[in-house]
């Protein structure tokens, strides 16, 4: 019989090491160690609430946390030390070295306590400090939204329905459309930082310590605003991986409309911006070419965000209540949406910065006489004319007008009364886009007073988002 492997964790119950394929396996190690810092702090809040349970001296937490404290100053100077390490998880690494470091006292930290609770509680704290670097980036992308439209207020652009031109809108407003669903972001990742609020330590592997700790005392040490009411779920359930995984892909469905729309944008069919040469590529065949690749891959990034959920969804759907190690498998979708997200919204921000508005095809566009159609049957309503018949008036009319390949608004007045004896003299003044954008001015209108209005309230709903 051979002896048990030394890098085993917990091997005492076994005669024989592990299988070298299975071992290689099961290891997390290679991506949980991006939780070290949060484990380092949970040990030393574990540590402190031991000597409060009269486990440990003042003294010899004073001498676990010297050590923790040498172990995250190597493991930021030295990467290289993490990539040589045999351990099987980010646990197992930190109380490795301590035992190295200190012998028996660094065996002693693990009393009272599962690795069940120390990933539910370092990847609560991950996911609290990434839904806060999340909102801060979403918020400078809303920024540079909003600069954009204080910039160009005034100036119009066709709005669409159906990818077809329906109304003259402000650019600015479209702007701004882009800032209020950023700005919904910014709210859903601060709830997703809200649901981790719960510190799970204190719990043991499933049915709680069995030393007295002070679990309040911990929960404020490590910045939790309360503890976990009940052990067995407090270990096993990963809602606020999922929330925070869902206010990721809603973001990323944001990002992707937004490239959508910029990609369109640039295409020579609508011609409104011009790509800054910063967030483009050229062709490897065709010299002419600029490529919005800055959007396109944002757009494309997007269904590996969606993946991510799905992937922790199909997770938990068909775990038993309790600790399964099938929940090792929800961090690495959760990291690399993190990841992908954050550089999606720094990518997006900067373009978006970046990006030069052609304003004289906006307004070219957005003069198109089909746009004022709407106008017309507006101004047959204020004459009592019912808005269905003027629905129909208009529509006669520019049918009559594409029969005759001519623009509507350049039909006679006479021609016009045949559809609707109410048209007069008084409509040529009010088909002009300045008029009908003011008309808008409704709170959440396209009028340039609404539209200013709105800027402004989003300034000060991104300075809350900080």
């Amino acid at each position: 019989m051979t002896s048990p492997s030394t890098d085993r964790m917990y091997s005492g119950r076994f005669g024989r090491g592990p299988d070298a394929g299975f071992d290689a396996f099961q290891r997390s190690f290679g991506f949980d160690r991006r939780l070290l810092p949060y484990e380092l702090a949970v040990d030393r809040a574990w540590a402190n609430a031991l000597v409060g349970a009269n486990i440990l001296t003042a003294d010899d937490a004073k001498t676990i946390h010297v050590a923790l404290d040498e172990i995250g100053r190597r493991a930021q100077s030295e990467p290289a030390w993490l990539d040589a390490s045999a351990a099987e998880d980010v646990h197992h690494f930190v109380e490795m070295e301590l035992i190295a470091r200190l012998g028996p006292l660094g065996a002693r930290l693990h009393t009272g306590r599962s690795r069940n609770e120390l990933i539910a509680a370092d990847f609560r704290m991950f996911v609290r400090d990434a839904a806060g670097e999340m909102r801060r980036a979403v918020s400078e992308l809303a920024r540079a939204l909003a600069a954009l439209a204080e910039s160009h207020l005034g100036l119009p652009m066709p709005g669409q329905t159906h990818l077809q031109r329906a109304q003259p809108i402000l650019l600015s407003h479209y702007l701004m459309a882009q800032v209020e669903a950023f700005l919904r972001d910014t709210e859903r990742l601060a709830a997703a930082a809200s649901s981790v609020g719960a510190c799970p330590l204190g719990s043991g592997a499933l049915a709680g310590c069995a030393f007295p700790v002070d679990r309040q005392a911990i929960a404020r040490e490590l910045g939790f605003s309360s503890i976990t009411a009940n052990s067995l779920d407090a270990v096993s359930q990963r809602d606020f991986a999922l929330e925070y995984l869902f206010a990721l892909a809603a973001l990323a469905v944001h990002l992707s409309r937004v490239a959508e729309d910029f990609a369109l944008f640039a295409s020579q069919e609508f011609a409104f911006i011009a790509l800054p040469e910063e967030f483009s590529t050229g062709s490897s065949l065709m010299p002419q070419k600029k490529n919005p690749d800055a959007w396109e891959l944002i757009r494309g990034k997007t269904g590996r965000v969606f993946g991510a959920l799905t992937s922790l969804l199909t997770t938990l759907k068909g775990l038993p209540t309790g600790y399964q190690r099938d929940l090792q498998e929800d961090k690495e979708p959760l990291f690399a949406a993190h990841d992908q997200v954050l550089a999606m919204t720094r990518v997006a921000a900067g373009a978006v910065a970046a990006t030069r508005f052609l304003e004289a095809r906006l307004l070219e566009a957005a003069s198109d006489p089909a746009l004022l159609a709407t106008e017309a049957a507006d101004f047959l309503v204020l004459r009592g004319v019912p808005f269905r018949q003027a629905h129909e008036a208009v529509a006669a009319a520019v049918a009559e007008a594409e029969r005759l390949a001519v623009p509507w608004t350049s039909l006679p007045l006479e021609t016009l009364k045949k559809f609707s004896p109410h048209f007069d003299a008084e409509l040529r003044a009010w088909l002009t886009v300045d008029a009908a954008l003011a008309r808008r001015s409704v709170p959440g209108g396209t009028a340039p007073a609404a539209v200013r209005e709105a800027i402004a309230a989003s300034r000060a709903r991104l300075g809350e988002a900080e």
